[in-house]
C-alpha cells in the first residue's frame, strides 16, 4: 500500500516539483495553496501523511496541522519551514508532528521521514484495532 500524501505550501512552483518527484516514487499525492484547502480535503479524505509549510498565508502551517489532528489525529504532519525558524519546528513537533525539515529540502530525506511517518501510523492503527479487539472479546 502506498501513502496517501496531502501537501500543503502556498508556493506553487515548489508544490508541483516535490509532487511531481513524490509521485515518481509512487505515492498517491494531493496537493492544497493553502491552510484552509487543506483543512477541507481532510474532511472529505484519508491521508496518511500531510506535508506542510510553516509560513503560508491566512492560516499558518503549525494552526493548519493543530487543525487537522483534531479531525484525522492518526494523520501523521511533517512540517517544513523555509523562512520559519527552527525553533517553528520544534513547536510543530510539540503539537504532534513526526518531524521537520528545511526548504528546500532534499527528496530523499523527505522521503525517509514520509516512510518513517507512515509506519508510526499504521503501527498505531494495528494498536488501535488490537485494543478494540481486546476489548471485544472481553
Amino acid at each position: 500500500m502506498n501513502p496517501r500524501l496531502l501537501l500543503v505550501d502556498d508556493e506553487e512552483m515548489f508544490l508541483e516539483y516535490l509532487s511531481k518527484r513524490l509521485i515518481r516514487q509512487k505515492y498517491d499525492v494531493t496537493i492544497c495553496l493553502n491552510g484552509e484547502d487543506a483543512i477541507e480535503k481532510i474532511k472529505d479524505s484519508d491521508f496518511d501523511v500531510a506535508i506542510i509549510d510553516v509560513i503560508m498565508p491566512g492560516i499558518d502551517g503549525i494552526e493548519t496541522m493543530r487543525e487537522i489532528k483534531k479531525i484525522k489525529p492518526l494523520t501523521e504532519a511533517i512540517i517544513l519551514t523555509g523562512n520559519a525558524s527552527r525553533e517553528q519546528g520544534v513547536e510543530g513537533m510539540t503539537l504532534g508532528a513526526y518531524d521537520f525539515l528545511r526548504k528546500p529540502c532534499n527528496p530523499e530525506d523527505l522521503v525517509f521521514k514520509i516512510e518513517g511517518a507512515f509506519k508510526k501510523k499504521v503501527e498505531r492503527e494495528i494498536r488501535i484495532k488490537m485494543a478494540r479487539l481486546q476489548d471485544s472479546e472481553e
